[in-house]
C-alpha cells in the first residue's frame, strides 16, 4: 500500500546562474507546484533548504548544490519524523529525451549524483521518484550538457513536460503513487505482427 507523501523534493542547484539549466528541472517542477498551491518559498538555513508549505505537504528545494542534496533532505525527513516512502523526489534524467518522464517506486541512482547523495542520507533506495528527461547527451560533454540550457526548439516540449510532471506529482500526492504511475507511465503499444499466410495459401506471384 502506498505511503502518504509528505515531502516533495525537487533537485537542482541554487543560484541564478543555474536557474534555467537542464539539471534544474526538479526545481522547475516544485516551483510550479508552489505556484499552484499559492505557497511562498522561505529559506531554512538550519536545514540548508528553501521550503514552501502546501496542503498537507512540504515542498523542498535543497540549497546544498546537487551532489550534496541528501545533506538537506535526510535531516528534514528525520526532523519531521517521516519515512523515506513519504519522500517524493523529482529530478532530471539524461537517459530520456526531452518530453519523456517516468515514475518509479525505488531503485538505484543510475549515475545521478544528487540521487546518490539522497540514497546515502535516507539510508535506502526505496523512495518514490519522478525522472524527467532532459535529452541524451550523446557525444556532448556531460557536464556541459546538464549545466547547459534548453534550446529554443526544445522549450515548447519542455513546457508541456513540466506541466505533465507537475500534474503527476499532484496526483501522487492526492491519489497515491500507484494511481499516478498507472496514469502517467504510458507504455507504447506494440504493433501487431502480420498474420502468417493460411496453410495451403498460394505463394506470392513472382515478378513477371
Amino acid at each position: 500500500m502506498d505511503e502518504t507523501i509528505k515531502i516533495i523534493v525537487g533537485l537542482g542547484n541554487p543560484g541564478r546562474e543555474y536557474a534555467e539549466t537542464r539539471h534544474n528541472v526538479g526545481f522547475m517542477v516544485v516551483d510550479r507546484l508552489a505556484a499552484r498551491f499559492g505557497a511562498v518559498w522561505k529559506a531554512d538555513k538550519a536545514r540548508k533548504a528553501e521550503l514552501a508549505a502546501g496542503p498537507g505537504v512540504l515542498l523542498v528545494k535543497p540549497q546544498t548544490y546537487m551532489n550534496a542534496s541528501g545533506e538537506s533532505v535526510g535531516p528534514l525527513m528525520r526532523y519531521f519524523k517521516f519515512t523515506p516512502g513519504q519522500v517524493f523526489v523529482v529530478y532530471d534524467d539524461i537517459s530520456f529525451p526531452v518530453g519523456a518522464m517516468r515514475l518509479r517506486a525505488g531503485g538505484s541512482a543510475g549515475g545521478h549524483n544528487g540521487m546518490k547523495s539522497l540514497i546515502a542520507h535516507l539510508g535506502t533506495e526505496k523512495f518514490p521518484r519522478l525522472r524527467v528527461g532532459i535529452g541524451v547527451p550523446g557525444q556532448k560533454n556531460m557536464i556541459g550538457h546538464v549545466l547547459g540550457k534548453f534550446t529554443p526548439e526544445e522549450r515548447p516540449l519542455l513546457e508541456e513536460t513540466l506541466a505533465k510532471a507537475e500534474e503527476a506529482a499532484f496526483v501522487t500526492l492526492k491519489e497515491g503513487f500507484q494511481a499516478a504511475a498507472n496514469r502517467f507511465n504510458v507504455k507504447k503499444e506494440k504493433k501487431p505482427k502480420p498474420e502468417p499466410p493460411a496453410d495451403g495459401a498460394p505463394p506470392p506471384a513472382a515478378d513477371e
